[in-house]
């Protein structure tokens, strides 16, 4: 990498983080958006880094949010996850490569639907979902990161229709990301697919992310939650029109071509 390329790619983690700290997501969709828009390092590379940044961020925070926690929701979704990872590689080794691209296909529309619900529900439910529902879900974000590595748009959908404290929804939703990332990165780093270059972007990144994660604990943000609404939808619409775009490339390429 050039310098330039490595101010650049510093640059991207510190916005991804400052997304993910807003919001309690994000981080990877962010960080992998920017950087293949502006080509500054390999996407493998990059999605390995943001599950290490992803695990840093969290270490951080965990120190200063475990009163805002909602531990039963936490255990709920994470038992859920862990089962629906397995699921999901099995089904990625399984299902037949066209397959997958409808599907992904059919996720990316998915999401950009539950973008649609996310901004036009301002108000929360009437009351909390059950445990069952939360591991329900945590199942299907499983699956599809085992499948795509896109489990945060399930999670994001259920959380933030909650009546939970926006505080609680952000930091339980980090929780729940940060341990489907140490799962991966478990699954990754035993296969030989995390790289040299992937450990020295981690070596740059991760000093700058765990600064970025301080700073807003020094200076929290107190965005009303129409605004974090808002800025949620709009990351969703991005993660499913991610998913879509190239997935009708494909499909087109191989049906017109």
């Amino acid at each position: 990498m050039t310098a330039w390329q490595t101010v650049g790619f510093l640059a991207c983690v510190a916005i991804a983080t400052s997304a993910q700290r807003m919001t309690g997501f994000a981080l990877a969709l962010v960080l992998l958006g920017l950087t293949s828009l502006f080509h500054l390092a390999p996407l493998p590379d990059v999605a390995n880094v943001a599950m290490v940044l992803s695990l840093a961020n969290a270490a951080v925070a965990l120190r200063t949010m475990s009163q805002s926690l909602d531990w039963a929701v936490l255990r709920a979704t994470v038992a859920g996850s862990l089962l629906g990872v397995g699921v999901g590689v099995a089904l990625l080794g399984w299902l037949d490569a066209g397959l997958v691209v409808v599907l992904r296909l059919l996720l990316g529309l998915v999401i950009i639907g539950c973008a649609l619900v996310v901004l036009m529900r301002t108000r929360p439910l009437a009351q909390r979902s059950s445990r069952l529902s939360f591991g329900g879900f945590g199942f299907l974000s499983g699956v599809l990161g085992g499948l795509f590595s896109a489990s945060g748009p399930p999670l994001v959908y259920q959380f933030y229709r909650q009546p939970m404290d926006l505080d609680a929804v952000r930091d339980t939703l980090l929780c729940t990301l940060a341990v489907g990332s140490l799962l991966r990165l478990l699954i990754v780093v035993p296969a030989g697919q995390f790289s040299a270059r992937s450990l020295m972007l981690c070596v740059l990144a991760v000093p700058l992310t765990m600064a970025v994660t301080w700073w807003f604990q020094r200076h929290p943000s107190r965005w009303p939650r129409a605004a974090v609404l808002k800025l949620v939808a709009g990351l969703l619409f991005v993660t499913g029109a991610g998913l879509v775009g190239p997935s009708l490339q494909t499909l087109a390429a191989r049906f017109l071509g």
